[in-house]
């Protein structure tokens, strides 16, 4: 079966950082723009960040743009979101999702989602 799994949660300190992993498996994703949502308690799932097939382009929340980076090293199917100055407002459940197509655009189908990794930011 195709999945993607999720790794890195955890607990932080407000002003930390941590690095979210995702790890398909079943088959390759490297032709496809791969992104992360986040779901807090009460609220909606929401978009977070993009990057295309071959990580020329990349895309952000303004609630996490200047301190996020997402990566991907196509050679390990693996898709990265490093965040710095973590906020207690960032306590979410961060998904990876696949979107099967190679350019990311606004609101495009997403394919493939992750179980999720929960992050906590206390203050």
């Amino acid at each position: 079966q195709v999945q993607l799994v999720e790794s890195g949660g955890g607990l932080v300190q407000a002003g930390g950082s941590l690095r979210l992993s995702c790890a398909p498996s079943g088959r390759t994703f490297s032709s496809y723009a791969m992104g992360w949502f986040r779901q807090a308690p009460g609220k909606e799932r929401e978009f977070v960040a993009a990057i295309d097939w071959n990580g020329d382009n990349t895309y952000y929340a303004d609630s996490v743009r200047g301190r996020s980076t997402i990566s991907r090293d196509n050679n390990k199917n693996t898709v990265y979101l490093q965040v710095n100055s973590l906020k207690p407002e960032d306590t979410a459940v961060y998904y990876c999702a696949g979107f099967c197509f190679g350019v990311y655009y606004a609101d495009m189908p997403r394919c493939y989602w992750g179980q999720g990794t929960q992050v906590t930011v206390s203050s």
